[in-house]
């Protein structure tokens, strides 16, 4: 499995090892058994129910936290294979880096960390942590997954080094925590997989969310246009199947936008790893620059596409008012759940909630509110009636 990998591949038998000693597996190296426990968590399995953009229960058509999850993982694995590196890493540390959302997402994750604010507040990769290393109860001699140092290392540091000291990032107190027991030296890029899954994230997102807000009617073709990327996409197809509806030119253009950043992304790339000529995993950690990358030209079309996508989707009047709904929900719930649990937890109670409204789904913390105040969820998009929270 390992002989094709590129010197600066992560490799199952250069593994740190896990945190809590264990036999090996006679199918799976340590890599593989983490992408598998990742898949058979809980916690994957309850991302089908909490929103990428869209209430979970808005529509079996738009993308959830698991259907992004998987998309990112499958443009991970293809990335990572064009660069020789090891797919089964960049494939578990993408279907794991959204594994803390709470529901209704950013929105929720923007209440809970108002709510914990004298504790330093809430992180969605914090919690992530938390799920892989304390919450997920599957084995009987350890708490947590027991991830390999590279799962985990990769997970924390996906979007990046993580400077400053806990002072700076109070919120990320548990990665502290057990980085001071088993260093996951935070201040240094992750290995080149962690930096294809968080390209990997940007890339899937940035597609699939004009996928999602075309056929919420969010906008369409004419606004798309407007972006000089892809408007010029647009016309090449429209030159290329001239008699296509307009639900197949956004299949289209969704198609060769994402060959376009993945194309991209993996010449750049290959351009620093020539420069660099990095003779093992350790030496791309320790690049004071990431290396994996796209180029300035590519960046600003991503960040193109992302304002676009911002303004007309996910600052759209309907999208905010659904964000709206869900801080109003994960706030009433963590208030009464906080209550419920000093008693037995005392100082502890308030990162007791919220690991308990973490968990929810969005579906759960819609009905746990409903029986809560009697105030029921009415979808911005079937009625006219605005949201009654």
């Amino acid at each position: 499995m390992t002989m094709n990998l590129a010197p600066y591949a992560c490799t199952a038998q250069d593994s740190r090892s896990r945190f809590y000693p264990e036999e090996s597996c006679f199918m799976r190296d340590p890599l593989q058994r983490d992408r598998d426990r990742i898949i058979h968590a809980t916690a994957f399995r309850r991302l089908k129910h909490k929103a990428q953009v869209f209430i979970a229960n808005e529509s079996e058509y738009f993308r959830t936290r698991l259907t992004h999850s998987m998309e990112v993982a499958q443009v991970a694995r293809g990335i990572s294979r064009s660069l020789g590196l090891n797919e089964d890493l960049a494939e578990a540390v993408s279907l794991a880096h959204d594994l803390g959302h709470p529901p209704f997402g950013h929105a929720g994750e923007d209440a809970l960390s108002e709510a914990l604010r004298e504790l330093g507040g809430f992180n969605h990769n914090d919690q992530t942590f938390r799920l892989l290393h304390i919450l997920e109860k599957k084995y009987p001699t350890f708490d947590g997954l027991n991830l390999s140092w590279e799962t985990l290392e990769g997970i924390v540091k996906h979007n990046g080094p993580i400077v400053g000291g806990l002072e700076k990032n109070p919120s990320l107190r548990s990665i502290y925590s057990f980085s001071a027991q088993y260093d996951l030296e935070l201040e240094t890029y992750a290995s080149a997989e962690a930096q294809v899954a968080a390209l990997s994230d940007d890339i899937a997102y940035n597609s699939h969310d004009i996928d999602d807000g075309f056929r919420a009617g969010l906008f369409g073709l004419a606004e798309l246009r407007q972006v000089p990327l892809l408007g010029q996409i647009i016309e090449q197809v429209y030159q290329a199947y001239p008699n296509l509806s307009p639900e197949a030119v956004i299949q289209e253009t969704i198609r060769r936008l994402l060959n376009s950043f993945v194309g991209r992304l993996y010449k750049e790339t290959r351009k620093r790893l020539d420069d660099v000529k990095p003779g093992c995993a350790q030496d791309i950690r320790n690049l004071s620059f990431p290396i994996v990358g796209l180029d300035d030209e590519t960046t600003k079309n991503l960040s193109d596409v992302h304002q676009f996508l911002s303004d007309h989707m996910y600052f759209h009047p309907v999208i905010v008012e659904m964000k709206n709904m869900g801080r109003a929900v994960v706030r009433d719930l963590y208030t009464t759940e906080r209550h419920k649990r000093y008693a037995t937890h005392g100082e502890h109670a308030a990162i007791s909630a919220a690991d308990a409204i973490a968990h929810l789904t969005d579906i759960e913390a819609l009905a746990a509110h409903e029986k809560l105040t009697g105030k029921k969820y009415v979808s911005p998009f079937t009625h006219s009636t605005k949201v009654a929270i």
